[in-house]
């Protein structure tokens, strides 16, 4: 039976349109596991060094970053080692023939691509732990000052959704966005489209998915579109297109971080499956995996040689499935669109202070981040003025699902500033807002050493100034971690495995985990 989607099937989601936040509903949007990446990197390691020239002249590359972004690499810890950050991207890309067949939506064809998958892989310090995190195609963020590489074409910071940043100057505009909003500095990127996940799909043969009841995401009165995707309940191995169904599928596990988790089943399930079948040391099935993985992707430019991943490979393939875990960012309903996500505040931040203080997503690992202490923010190259020119604004975020807001929280702070020297600083009149982490942010880089020097004046750390459009200067808000006194209260270091409720982590050694159908979508 031919697993094949139709033509005019195209899988629709809340927002994701080319410049708009409309529903598209005959739009189908890739949805596929970072396994295909990350294996394709495992995979290769084996192989890297046959048909050398051949696998090189496969692959593609591109700027690592094309954005205004200020990352900067961790240092590194006691024993010298540094943390390797990869971020992975599935391309809704159209612009050929064998995508448009099996993402429909001929009407898209030319448009610029969406990121609609996009993934960090944080490989430990020690190399002996690896930690994941999705960010939900609808997640709106700051996406910074983008130039495309190839036109030279120039895109204005924007505050959209995180899918949009693939447009807007190519997977190293993508990889700025992931900075500056995460404060972690990524190494490589790597992307992948409809085509590709099929061809690496069934060069690994097979990958064991699960659910709990019979599956079919297809259209219904109420909803257009679906995957495709039609399993009984219980498990059952995939490839080719069909695995590409289960990745896309949305609508049968009822969100887009639902979605997510099915991705990561189907990525743990991969690696299980490869190291099961000794694939390592089968050349053979290497040298299919390295072909389907040249010819699939694309890599940032530094990576762009066999040899490189290959010596990528090997430090990812010695990461135990146990040490493995998998997460999708916490996140809350945009108020200005409900159809689209916000990173939650101190929970999505504690995500990324994981990562940047090198601690693992699991128990197992260090309590203290494998040796290295908090990494230092670096500070502007921008010089602040002197205090009493700077304008600040102050509001009142305190307000949270389980508390009322602190009344006149942003006038005390501002009159803090004002003690200090910032004669300038003035709260802002307007109700309280609910922002769960207190944050500075700024319009424009000539203002980023103004917003640094504001906040170390309150003690915030530097990982909490963000550039954003949201503003139009200078502006402290609030947030519901700091409801009393006048200096930012210290933050305890987190722990080994102390991930937010809502993170959704699975273990890669987790085997038993199947996925439960939307109720409509089950027959």
């Amino acid at each position: 039976m031919s697993l094949t989607p139709r033509a005019g099937g195209a899988e629709s989601g809340s927002g994701g349109g080319h410049g708009t936040g409309r529903k598209r509903p005959r739009r189908r949007v890739l949805r596929w596991s970072a396994t295909v990446l990350a294996v394709v990197i495992l995979g290769t390691a084996g192989a890297g060094y046959l048909y050398y020239e051949h696998l090189n002249g496969n692959l593609r590359s591109g700027e690592r970053d094309s954005g205004d972004s200020k990352a900067r690499k961790a240092d590194p810890n006691a024993a010298g080692q540094t943390p390797l950050n990869i971020l992975l991207i599935g391309s809704d890309s159209r612009n050929s023939d064998a995508n448009v067949a099996l993402g429909g939506s001929r009407d898209n064809r030319g448009n610029p691509p969406l990121g609609d998958v996009q993934m960090l892989i944080h490989l430990s310090a020690d190399r002996q732990s690896a930690s994941v995190v999705s960010i939900p195609r609808d997640t709106r963020v700051p996406i910074p000052n983008c130039t495309d590489p190839k036109t030279g074409q120039r895109f204005p910071a924007t505050n959209k959704i995180i899918n949009e940043s693939l447009a807007r100057g190519g997977p190293g505009c993508t990889l700025a966005t992931w900075q500056n909003l995460t404060g972690v500095y990524i190494d490589h990127w790597m992307m992948i489209d409809f085509a590709g996940v099929v061809r690496m799909a069934d060069a690994i043969g097979g990958v064991e998915v699960c659910v709990n009841q019979n599956v079919w995401d297809r259209p219904l009165p109420a909803q257009k579109g679906g995957s495709g995707l039609k399993l009984t309940a219980g498990r059952h191995p995939v490839k080719g297109v069909q695995a590409l169904q289960w990745l896309r599928t949305r609508h049968a596990w009822g969100s887009d971080p639902l979605r997510a988790r099915a991705q990561h089943m189907y990525m743990n399930s991969m690696i299980r499956t490869l190291r099961g079948q000794n694939v390592f040391t089968d050349t053979g099935r290497l040298m299919d995996l390295a072909e389907a993985a040249t010819k699939s992707l694309q890599v940032s430019e530094e990576i762009g040689t066999v040899k490189k991943l290959y010596d990528l490979g090997m430090q990812l393939k010695a990461v135990p499935p146990d040490r493995i875990t998998m997460t999708t960012l916490p996140t809350v309903q945009d108020s200005q669109n409900s159809e689209h996500l916000l990173p939650a505040g101190d929970r999505a931040e504690k995500i990324w202070r994981m990562i940047r203080d090198d601690v693992s997503f699991d128990k197992k690992g260090p309590q203290s981040g494998a040796g290295r202490p908090a990494a230092p923010q670096k500070a502007s190259a921008d010089p602040a003025a002197p205090n009493a020119q700077i304008g600040v604004v102050v509001r009142n975020g305190t307000r949270s699902d389980g508390q009322s807001a602190v009344r006149g929280r942003a006038g005390t702070i501002a009159q803090a500033l004002v003690d200090k020297g910032f004669a300038r600083a003035a709260k802002d009149t307007a109700p309280p807002v609910a922002e769960s982490a207190t944050v500075v942010r700024y319009p424009t880089a000539d203002l980023e050493g103004d917003a640094q020097q504001v906040a170390k004046a309150l003690g915030i750390p530097l990982s909490a100034v963000k550039k954003s459009t949201d503003v139009s200067g200078v502006t402290v808000v609030v947030g519901a971690d700091w409801r009393t006194g006048t200096t930012y209260p210290v933050q305890a270091p987190p722990a080994a495995g102390d991930l937010p409720d809502d993170a959704d982590a699975l273990s890669g050694a987790d085997s038993g985990k199947c996925m439960d159908v939307y109720k409509p979508y089950r027959w």
